[in-house]
């Protein structure tokens, strides 16, 4: 897969990167486009949507635009007009389809976050009051509010070691990764980072 911008969420990483992908007229993903730099040092492959536009020098002409992710989650096609595009750049003309494959890909992640394992009431609002009092704090201190920044990585290393190793006794990487709305790798890896042992074991 070419160069093309994504989007990702603070919690989930690239276990559900997104994207705006293209469809052709036929139903097929189109293979990136090569760049040509012309220097002899190689060139660039890009799978920007915008750059399927049909012209001599891009990729082939798309039929639609749908949201992507990581995960082999697809959106809802939005087929593109081409009679009303014309001789418009299409990152200018398809800017408002692009942004519902954007508005597609954050209603999967929110669906990723309902399905993930719960949280208390009571964590979910102490979490959201800390984070907002150290932002308080940072206004005035901002010293103080990275000292609370570091104070909070310690203690989430102290209270996550137990809970790691007792979840990696009793559940499957399948299932640590559906609860964690990861993949089996990132999950692997979150595991082995709050348990102290190399994810390779």
């Amino acid at each position: 897969m070419g160069e093309r911008e994504t989007w990702t969420t603070e919690e989930f990483g690239s276990s559900h990167e997104g994207a705006v992908g293209v469809l052709l007229a036929d139903g097929t993903v189109p293979a990136s486009v090569f760049f040509d730099t012309g220097s002899g040092a190689g060139g660039q492959s890009v799978s920007q949507w915008s750059v399927y536009d049909g012209g001599l020098a891009h990729g082939p002409r798309a039929a639609a635009l749908r949201a992507v992710c990581s995960c082999g989650w697809n959106g809802p096609e939005h087929k593109l007009d081409w009679n009303e595009i014309g001789e418009r750049k299409l990152t200018e003309a398809a800017a408002v389809t692009a942004d519902a494959c954007m508005e597609d890909w954050d209603t999967h992640t929110a669906e990723v976050e309902q399905s993930a394992i719960p949280l208390p009431e009571t964590v979910t609002a102490l979490l959201a009051q800390l984070h907002e009092e150290i932002e308080k704090l940072a206004k005035t201190s901002p010293l103080a509010a990275v000292r609370a920044a570091r104070r909070l990585e310690v203690t989430a290393g102290q209270v996550g070691y137990w809970p790691a190793h007792d979840a990696r006794q009793d559940t499957t990487a399948e299932q640590a990764a559906a609860a964690l709305g990861l993949n089996e790798t990132a999950a692997r890896k979150l595991m082995a980072h709050f348990g102290r042992w190399s994810p390779y074991r």
